[in-house]
């Protein structure tokens, strides 16, 4: 028999706060966390808008800001929703084998530096182009080796494996939207074939930046619907026009069935389901018919050992593109068949954005809040339906409703797509 994995502590830093009842409260009030953008001047971009995170900093975690100057914004938020799950686990409490706890995270790179990177051009444009040398030579006075160490993607794991003396696996996942889901998945079969018994799982990230808004008004893939911003985010409405980007990071402590009772922990759920599948068809489009995702969530039911018509609610990746919605839905309808139509669905990025690599993470949290209330959370600015998206989508109320088997989506640039199911703790 496979070990069983349960969720025993959960942290987040979001635009809507980084106390779970905070954010929860919100969620079910149907409040944005989207606004005019303020990290950088974005008035000459075609999105001006996007879900910062705004008033927090390491501080209000017990770390000292200063130790944490040089490192990424994504690396802050990243210890920050680790440390909320660390202590809401418990576990500071227990004796932890530190060769038996491991960190999968889905982490994004740093954010980019746009006005240094503009220096060095400036530095090496000459009347015949750029100056290699020049450039290099701006570089070596103005950029910090720290700095630019934190760019890479596997920095928030190696912090955090520092900050809890996490001894085991340490593994980092960059598969764009899908990149905090899979590192739950993958963190999940780690702890079931008995290769660990706590694994800290999540994401973190931030393109709030002007490489990063610019690469995704180049696709197309943003909304330009600026004014007013709490309703750019439309996911499944008629009207969408792409996603809003947001940025932050969701932790969560998965655990060995047994270990967790052995210590009395709190348990928000167990992870039942797991798929992970590619589209192998373009970076940027997923595929028309959802081949992906349909298996995906094939994948996740067989894995559980689900019918159907167990799952009580979906909560949907939802991104408020085009493609993306049209596409979930048919995919929804073609692994759900009629019960499609019986079956809750709804985005959170609606109020808070997209995520990106920490998106997954951040969402499966939610579930767990949603099957603990039963109460599902809305998908809000939803006001004219699109003949091509016609589910159920909690259309801006949350809803009172049982819940005890939810369905999480999250499909990511490239064609990758994950699946989790989770239900709730019964014993």
């Amino acid at each position: 028999m496979r070990r069983r994995v349960v969720v025993t502590g959960m942290g987040f830093v979001t635009p809507l706060g980084d106390d779970l009842e905070t954010v929860w409260r919100r969620l079910l009030n149907g409040e944005s966390g989207v606004d005019y953008t303020t990290l950088f001047d974005a008035s000459n971009f075609p999105t001006k808008i996007s879900a910062e995170v705004k008033n927090w900093d390491v501080s209000s975690v017990g770390e000292h800001p200063e130790d944490w100057r040089f490192r990424g914004r994504h690396t802050r938020f990243a210890v920050g929703a680790a440390k909320k799950a660390w202590w809401d686990s418990g576990l500071e409490e227990s004796k932890v084998d530190p060769t038996r706890f491991g960190v999968y995270t889905g982490s994004g790179e740093g954010q980019q530096d746009f006005d240094r990177f503009t220096q060095m051009m400036m530095a090496a444009l000459t009347d015949d182009g750029i100056d290699v040398v020049k450039f290099v030579r701006k570089g070596l006075e103005i950029l910090h080796p720290i700095e630019e160490l934190e760019q890479e993607p596997n920095m928030p794991a190696a912090h955090l494996a520092t900050l809890f003396h996490a001894q085991g696996p340490n593994i980092n996942c960059l598969t764009a939207c899908a990149a905090s889901s899979q590192a739950v998945g993958e963190a999940t079969e780690i702890i079931r074939r008995g290769e660990a018994d706590i694994m800290l799982a999540g994401g973190t990230h931030t393109m709030i930046h002007p490489f990063g808004v610019t690469g995704f008004n180049l696709l197309t893939a943003l909304s330009t619907q600026n004014d007013p911003p709490q309703k750019a985010s439309r996911p499944f409405d008629l009207n969408r026009d792409g996603f809003v980007l947001g940025e932050g990071a969701g932790m969560l402590i998965l655990e060995e069935l047994e270990h967790a009772r052995r210590r009395g922990a709190r348990i928000y759920g167990e992870i039942i389901g797991y798929g992970t599948t590619a589209d192998a068809y373009r970076i940027t489009d997923a595929h028309p018919e959802g081949r992906g995702a349909i298996r995906c969530m094939e994948m996740a039911l067989q894995d559980a050992g689900l019918t159907r018509e167990d799952v009580d609610y979906i909560n949907a990746h939802g991104t408020s593109t085009v493609v993306n919605d049209k596409v979930e839905t048919l995919a929804i309808k073609r692994v759900f068949g009629d019960y499609a139509y019986k079956l809750p669905v709804s985005s959170t990025k609606s109020m808070m954005g997209h995520l990106i690599a920490a998106a997954g993470a951040t969402e499966l949290i939610i579930c767990l809040l949603a099957i603990r209330d039963n109460v599902l959370p809305p998908t809000i600015n939803y006001e004219t339906p699109d003949p091509d998206c016609d589910l159920d989508y909690v259309p801006n109320v949350a809803r009172e409703s049982r819940c005890d088997i939810v369905l999480t989506n999250s499909f990511g640039f490239g064609g990758q797509n994950i699946s989790l199911l989770v239900r709730r703790f019964t014993g």
